[in-house]
């Protein structure tokens, strides 16, 4: 059975007129090595953690900036948004297709809550505590080219026909504000659309990047504002002490302007100083250790290693699932062949390697996690294939 919403009776959650206030004792365990009886001995012992969560009851109004907001992610989210949030509705080869959040985790994705009468009883996942709804989120954001979001959704070549004639009147005013360009850290090729950039030392760009996001937020009369990186993958950040090891390094080298300090690490300086959330969803290493030791000093939400939406996910789902029917995988290789604008900027070498390490590394807790099936060091020969081919446009082979 499905049901739409529920309430929780518990002595371990309380409603009050803002907040729901709830305690959640987690079972786990913890290990010890110790000396028993002359000999050193691995004991197991149960172990309890108590959580305390605090959830407003009032849903904010939502604003997302994203970094890349022209690019095929960026307008692809923004008018799927759209379409639903209008109940568009188009023509395919194959028939009239009504928009929706299908893919969506929160809005398209259940629950199990419980039994009723011996049967099991299922529940929207956005039923579990007050969500945003997708339809009320107000976008914006960045991108080094200025093409409003019309012609990039119509570059992009994602959406059908019907889709983006229906979309175009709401999109079209839709234009970025200027982006941090660094040709040190992309591919050459990505040069062609840098029209829009912001000019200055990298403090100014981190002062201009705030600007923005206060200036959104009081545009927009939005109430949070989180920033999600879906921008061109960078190469990976050399980490040097004195550089980006510690807060004081990296805002130090902020004010020398240090040629190392990556695009994607002076939106999340800019972020954690304005106490916004910032999502990396590319596999550079935006998330130096300096970086990392700011948000916490600072209390501020940062997260992300790249999406791992498509192949990857599904590569760690098979490794994951092999492993843990004591099937040994000895070799993994695959192959992605991208027609799009992230196969040009990946078909750079320091670009691909970031990608290359982000793919790899998925399968590298399973197999630490089995000492039968590998030796100590032992890995599956992994080889990651990234080829450009322009006759697939969009799709991801």
């Amino acid at each position: 059975m499905f049901i739409e919403s529920f309430k929780v009776e518990s002595p371990n959650v309380e409603y009050t007129a803002n907040e729901i206030h709830s305690v959640y004792n987690y079972e786990t365990t913890e290990l010890v090595h110790e000396l028993k009886n002359g000999s050193y001995q691995w004991t197991v012992k149960p172990k309890t953690v108590k959580y305390e969560f605090k959830t407003q009851t009032h849903v904010p109004k939502l604003g997302v900036m994203l970094v890349g907001w022209g690019g095929n992610n960026g307008c692809t989210l923004t008018g799927g948004v759209i379409a639903n949030r209008e109940g568009i509705s188009w023509a395919t080869k194959d028939k009239v297709q009504q928009a929706n959040y299908f893919g969506s985790l929160t809005q398209a994705s259940s629950i199990r809550v419980g039994s009723y009468n011996g049967e099991e009883i299922y529940a929207p996942f956005k039923s579990l505590l007050p969500m945003v709804n997708p339809d009320d989120i107000v976008f914006g954001g960045w991108d080094i080219s200025d093409m409003n979001l019309a012609d990039a959704m119509a570059r992009a070549k994602v959406f059908d026909i019907d889709l983006q004639k229906q979309l175009r009147p709401y999109m079209e005013s839709m234009v970025p504000l200027p982006g941090i360009y660094d040709p040190d850290f992309i591919a050459a090729n990505q040069g062609s659309r840098a029209n829009n950039v912001i000019r200055g030392t990298k403090r100014e760009q981190v002062q201009q990047i705030i600007s923005d996001i206060k200036e959104f937020k009081e545009k927009s009369k939005v109430d949070e504002v989180v920033v999600l990186w879906t921008a061109n993958t960078e190469r990976y950040s050399n980490v040097v002490v004195g550089l980006n090891d510690t807060m004081e390094s990296l805002l130090a080298s902020l004010d020398k302007n240090e040629a190392e300090i990556s695009p994607s690490t002076l939106y999340a300086i800019a972020c954690v100083l304005e106490n916004v959330p910032f999502i990396n969803g590319s596999p550079q290493n935006t998330f130096v250790p300096g970086l990392i030791d700011l948000a916490i000093r600072r209390n501020s939400l940062i997260g992300g290693d790249d999406f791992k939406s498509g192949q990857t996910k599904m590569k760690s789902v098979l490794v994951d699932f092999l492993v843990g029917a004591g099937i040994k995988p000895t070799s993994i290789v695959s192959y992605n062949h991208l027609g799009n604008n992230d196969g040009m900027n990946l078909s750079a070498p320091q670009t691909f390697r970031s990608k290359e390490i982000s793919k790899s590394n998925v399968v590298d807790d399973m197999v630490s996690s089995n000492g039968i099936l590998y030796e100590p060091g032992e890995h599956p020969d992994h080889v990651v294939v990234i080829k450009v081919l322009s006759l697939l446009a969009l799709l991801l082979c």
